[in-house]
């Protein structure tokens, strides 16, 4: 029996990890690659092994650099099913569409600027290679709708017409409804049977709704083994869901294998219990200039627990009332999907909110803003205001044109709360936008590039490291070595190379086996 590390080895996205029995192969995980569209591209496409093979997939958490392949392998002859808890069942349920949608749009996108630079070539003044406006103009009235749509039908009848290269999405909307069929979801702390003398117990991770520690228990020649998979692990001390699980039935507490996540292992959080404080402070500072608290959120996890500690510094009095716009279609819906789970909610949530009747996400001050209309209108507002919008890393979604509209006024704050990845725009922000902080704001601003213009950060670049739905270097030793767990190997996986070897190191220190394997390395249990 081995496991193969397919995806987020040495790196942060792209979870996959497959268990190989002398009978079953069970997948963890089915993770999207995120980062610069043409490595993601070429990596999302490539599926290491055909999809028939696998007996069942077990799903983590909702997130898409955790679930977003699921719908490629549903689409290519997978037979077996998706075990999850119930929550993360309900959460893939908008989060595989909305993924579905964004690789769609991105496709439809790339193929109308191919049919573009063609037609402008084709078109091009004898003079120069620049077409006129008047021309341009016509372009656009062939490749985009009266209602300034892209006219797909048109386009791709021109790319079939020019021999022109096709861009195709991962996987369409259909194919992520059919990839919703092979989901079931399951109580924590209840074993499923996933393969031939295999089960797996869900366990709480406190990482998001619904995220759970898998542990795998596989009996082969006579002999059981112990795989643990952490998916992300979650802080302790956190809001709203209970904090990763120390305490393991008596069945699973001897660990032959345990893969482990290492996002922030070798970095350290600022406490839980700061980022309330810090949160009214970046509210009044932005107040005091007029200004717009703008703040690239994850739909699911971040956008919710912004709203909780929003309510709670509103019902405390502790900052203005300010209208709050939660600028994402989809936080909407997942939104809802955190209301239909209370049964996970932790101690504090069930005092503050439940037992008083109100529910933790409302409150008068919030908007849920749905049409590009209503997202165009707050986007002029002037009035100071709060707005959470998507995509938590701005590599897209309606955040990025909240930035174009905001980024250049020094009245404004970028508020990161999250993870940003190597090559997103995000990091771009956070890395300069410090920089240009520490210097005291002197000289030019840095100047960044996105929606094929470049834009000056004047605006406030504010983190706050307590929000992070991950747990950092303290706790994830903590996880190991307050557990009852008795852990005989430890693979560490989901972290960028120098967080999972400083991290690997670390459990060396602490007496622990651990190694730190690549794509396509295997481990023996």
């Amino acid at each position: 029996m081995h496991v193969t590390f397919y995806g987020a080895a040495r790196e942060v996205t792209g979870s996959m990890h497959l268990i190989t029995t002398e009978t079953d192969r069970i997948l963890l995980d089915c993770g999207m690659f995120q980062g610069r569209r043409k490595e993601t591209a070429q990596k999302n496409n490539v599926l290491p092994f055909d999809p028939n093979i696998i007996r069942n997939i077990v799903l983590s958490h909702a997130h898409i650099d955790h679930s977003g392949r699921i719908p490629m392998l549903t689409n290519r002859n997978f037979q077996g099913q998706v075990l999850c808890t119930r929550a993360t069942a309900d959460a893939c349920k908008y989060l595989l569409l909305d993924s579905a949608h964004i690789q769609e749009s991105d496709a439809n996108y790339l193929n109308y600027k191919t049919v573009r630079s063609t037609l402008r070539e084709l078109r091009a003044t004898p003079k120069g290679k620049n077409t006129s406006a008047r021309s341009n103009k016509n372009i656009q009235k062939i490749l985009k709708t009266d209602h300034n749509k892209l006219n797909t039908n048109k386009i791709n009848e021109l790319i079939e017409k020019y021999h022109l290269e096709f861009v195709e999405p991962l996987y369409s909307t259909s194919a992520a409804e059919q990839a919703l069929g092979f989901f079931n979801g399951y109580p924590y702390k209840s074993p499923v049977t996933i393969g031939h003398d295999t089960t797996c117990t869900f366990y709480d991770a406190g990482h998001i709704l619904g995220s759970a520690f898998s542990m795998i228990k596989i009996r082969e020649n006579d002999r059981l083994y112990n795989i643990c998979y952490t998916g992300d692990i979650g802080r302790f001390g956190s809001p709203i869901i209970k904090d990763p699980t120390l305490t393991f039935q008596e069945e699973d507490r001897v660990v032959d294998l345990l893969i482990m996540e290492s996002t922030y292992g070798n970095r350290l959080h600022e406490p839980v219990q700061d980022q309330k404080k810090q949160l009214k402070d970046v509210i009044l500072a932005t107040f005091e200039r007029k200004g717009t608290v703008l703040i690239p959120s994850f739909a699911f996890g971040r956008t919710q627990e912004l709203l909780y500690v929003i309510h709670e510094l509103y019902d405390e009095g502790a900052v203005p009332h300010l209208p709050v716009y939660v600028d994402s279609p989809l936080s909407i819906q997942l939104t809802k999907v955190y209301g239909e789970h209370p049964e996970v909610y932790d101690k504090k949530t069930n005092n503050i909110f439940l037992k008083h009747g109100k529910n933790p996400f409302l409150f008068n001050q919030i908007h849920f803003i749905s049409s590009v209309e209503e997202s165009m209108e707050i986007m002029r507002e002037e009035t100071p205001h709060i707005v959470i919008a998507s995509a938590g890393m701005c590599e897209a979604g309606r955040i990025l044109h909240h930035l174009r509209n905001k980024i250049h006024n020094p009245r404004h704050t970028v508020l990161i709360v999250g993870y940003m990845a190597k090559n997103t725009l995000g990091r771009r922000i956070l890395e300069q936008g410090r920089k240009y902080e520490e210097s005291g704001r002197r000289g030019d601003p840095p100047m960044l590039k996105f929606l094929s213009k470049v834009y000056p950060l004047k605006a406030h670049i504010e983190t706050l490291g307590g929000f992070s739905a991950h747990a950092d270097k303290s706790e994830l030793i903590r996880f190991v070595t307050n557990s009852n767990l008795k852990i005989k190997k430890i693979a560490v996986v989901h972290g960028e190379e120098d967080q999972a070897l400083a991290f690997a190191k670390h459990l060396e220190n602490k007496g622990f086996t651990a190694f730190v394997p690549r794509a396509g390395d295997m481990a023996y249990v």
